[in-house]
């Protein structure tokens, strides 16, 4: 027979109410990111940031401090990444908002979460989600006069896939093999074709099977 589990009703209370004081007590996203511009530094967890980062700091803005001064808190527009623009350039990448939920409480409501879809390198993902590194300083707004034109995107044909790796431990036989048969210099790493030029033909195995024997010798 099993035993009833005996259900402790203060004990399950004191622990809800811990949880609430945990979460009520949490720090919000305005405290835990606020900086102080004059030495670069969080006041909430004392540290300071990256030599490195003092510019873009500066100079570029943070995606809340671009959406509060727009009218409903730019919906609708697109917002790219100093990052994405220098490392590829090529291909555009951004977010479009469709939906923002401000911290109201924090100072000139430059907090809080948005949502939107993703264009990453000319893909567009089908689903909007919630966008993520928003405390970056290195959002820039699209105007709307040049979304169209930055939106603009002829995709390369990537080049067919010819070749795969073996699976590890065969690789790892067709290595050591090579490596014998070349005495020890290093060898060419294995690749297997996923297209064969030679058909599979009795012709060919005959061929195969005429070659090894001349290799080989005739059995006596």
């Amino acid at each position: 027979m099993v035993k009833k589990k005996r259900i402790r009703l203060i004990a399950e209370m004191a622990r809800k109410i811990r949880a609430y004081r945990e979460l009520k007590n949490r720090p919000r996203e305005s405290e835990k990111y606020a900086l102080d511009y004059d030495t670069m530094t969080r006041p909430h967890t004392r540290k300071t940031l990256p030599v490195l980062a003092w510019q873009d700091v500066r100079r570029e803005s943070r995606l809340f401090s671009l959406l509060s001064g727009l009218r409903m808190f730019g919906v609708g527009h697109l917002f790219t990444r100093k990052s994405w623009l220098t490392e590829h350039p090529e291909a555009p990448s951004y977010w479009q908002v469709t939906k923002v939920k401000v911290d109201y409480t924090a100072e000139n409501m430059d907090h809080g979460r948005a949502w939107g879809v993703l264009t990453y390198k000319g893909k567009q993902e089908s689903e909007p989600k919630e966008m993520d590194k928003v405390m970056y300083h290195d959002w820039r707004l699209v105007p709307k006069h040049e979304e169209e034109q930055f939106k603009l995107y002829n995709p390369v044909p990537e080049p067919p896939i010819r070749y795969v790796s073996y699976p590890p431990l065969l690789r790892a036989m067709l290595l050591a093999q090579r490596q014998k048969d070349e005495l020890g210099s290093a060898a060419e790493e294995p690749t297997l074709p996923l297209k064969r030029d030679v058909l599979l033909s009795k012709e060919y195995f005959r061929s195969q099977e005429k070659k090894r024997e001349r290799q080989e010798g005739t059995a006596v």
